[in-house]
Formats: structure tokens, C-alpha cells, sequence
């Protein structure tokens, strides 16, 4: 019998320092054409624990997928000390991601993603911005703690050339100049700047920390967006992954199988 819970190991095939505590690592995945976007992966340490961990980017032709971890705790602080050519044991992939064919193709796709929450989100902004998407036109607004803490740079100066791109920090530099033409203040702050002439082709995915995505719902609404047209991304601590444990269960909903992705509708009764 197949047990759901059995991670398998993979070889880890690369490793970039992103920040000071947020690396990419790319590992070996041979269920690479089973993955969607904004799905993630349980990354467990024997005899220390596991991580749910959301896929940042994969590659179904070359057979591997990457994730953004942040060093945050016990599993992580050990991954932090894993090498290339070691193994990481993973399971999955698990969860909804976000329903690109069912409901973005073709529309005027907006992407606001807050600091490590534009991890989910990178592998989705990509396929658009290569043409493997398509989308009527894409609008990014991605805000960072700082300029420090700014992630993906070289693909954000990429993205900007063909997308209307905001990337906005809670407190600019002392001397005012930042890298990416960056502005200061929060994301809300900085959604008047976005074209919302045709309000019925808009699809808004939003990914960052609780409070990010709950306020900037909220203004989004104030601005005529349909809840509907809103979804969120929720990062929980998604145990088993599998609809048994209950870690990321709120009130009757469990994130790990009916999510992490949610439509605005439903995922702003979760929002805690």
C-alpha cells in the first residue's frame, strides 16, 4: 500500500542566495508535469520535521522545480545547511493553485505580492512574461520592507520593459535612490495607478502576509473590483497536507486541500 505521508529524496541541483535569509534552491522532481501554480511541496528533514514550502518555478522539460525558503525555524535552518549535490526529501505537490486557464487567460491580469509573497506568484508572472500565458495585459505591484529585502531583481528589470510594474518599500533609502526606480509607501497606496477601465476582464491575485491581503482586498472592492475577481493565496502551517491533521483548518475549511489559493468570496471569511 502506498503510503501518502513517504517523502522521497531529490537531488538538490542548485542554490542561489536571494537575501541574507532567503535562498532559492532547485531541486530534482520527477512529478514536475503534475504541478500548477501557486501549488507547494512538504520539505521534511529526517528526524527533524517538515515544511510546507510553495513552488516558486519549475521546468516540466528539464525535470525540476525551485523554491524561495526563508530561514525561519527548525526545518529551514537545517535546509540552509544543505549543499548541491544533497538530497532534500519532499513529498507532493499539493493543493489549489490559481485557475490560470479557467479564469485569467486572456483577461487583465493584476499580480499584488508582498515581500516572500511573491514567491507563489513567480512561476505565473514568468509563463505570462514568456508567452507561455496568455493574458490580455499584466499589472504587477510588488511591495518590499526595504530595498535590502527587494527579491528577484534582475527578473523584476525584466518584467518592467513589458508589464506596468509598481515595486514600492515601507521606508526608502536614507539617500532616497533605490535600485528599480522603487517608491515608497504600502501596495494600497499604489493601486490608483492601475487601469481598471474595463472592470469586467480584471482578475486581481494577491499573495503576501495576512493584514497585506485583507486591506488590500478591501480597497480593491472600494474600487469597484468584483469579489469574485479577487483571489488570495493563504500560507499556513499545512502539517500533513492531506486533510488529516487539522493545523490549517479554519473553521470547516481545510487550506491544505481547498486551497492555498482562494476566491476573495470565500477566502475572506478565512482571513484570521
Amino acid at each position: 500500500m502506498n503510503n501518502i505521508y513517504m517523502p522521497k529524496p531529490y537531488k538538490i541541483l542548485d542554490i542561489a542566495k536571494i537575501t541574507n535569509i532567503e535562498w532559492l534552491f532547485k531541486v530534482e522532481f520527477d512529478k514536475v508535469d503534475e504541478v500548477n501554480y501557486g501549488q507547494f511541496i512538504q520539505i521534511s528533514i529526517p528526524k527533524v520535521g517538515e515544511a510546507p514550502i510553495s513552488i516558486t518555478e519549475f521546468n516540466v522539460e528539464e525535470g525540476w522545480i525551485e523554491f524561495l525558503i526563508r530561514k525561519v525555524g527548525k526545518v529551514t535552518n537545517i535546509l540552509f545547511e544543505l549543499e548541491v549535490g544533497d538530497d532534500m526529501f519532499m513529498r507532493g505537490p499539493y493543493g489549489n493553485g490559481f485557475p490560470f486557464d479557467e479564469r485569467y487567460k486572456d483577461k487583465h491580469l493584476i499580480v499584488v505580492a508582498g515581500g516572500s509573497g511573491c514567491g507563489p506568484v513567480r512561476s505565473m508572472v514568468n509563463a505570462v512574461h514568456k508567452g507561455v500565458k496568455s493574458v490580455e495585459k499584466m499589472d504587477l505591484v510588488l511591495g518590499f520592507k526595504d530595498n535590502e529585502c527587494i527579491l528577484f531583481r534582475d527578473e523584476i528589470e525584466e518584467w518592467n520593459v513589458k508589464h506596468e510594474m509598481v515595486v514600492t518599500v515601507d521606508n526608502l533609502c536614507e539617500d532616497g535612490q533605490c535600485a528599480l526606480g522603487v517608491q515608497e509607501g504600502l501596495v494600497t497606496q499604489h493601486l490608483h495607478k492601475l487601469d481598471f477601465k474595463n472592470m469586467e476582464n480584471v482578475e486581481v491575485v494577491i499573495v503576501g502576509p495576512p493584514m497585506m491581503m485583507k486591506f488590500t482586498a478591501i480597497e480593491l472592492e472600494k474600487m469597484g473590483v468584483p469579489e469574485e475577481q479577487i483571489w488570495l493565496s493563504f500560507e499556513r502551517k499545512m502539517s500533513c497536507a492531506v486533510g488529516k491533521c487539522g493545523h490549517c483548518k479554519v473553521d470547516e475549511t481545510y487550506v491544505c486541500l481547498e486551497g492555498p489559493v482562494f476566491n476573495y468570496k470565500q477566502g475572506k471569511k478565512l482571513l484570521d
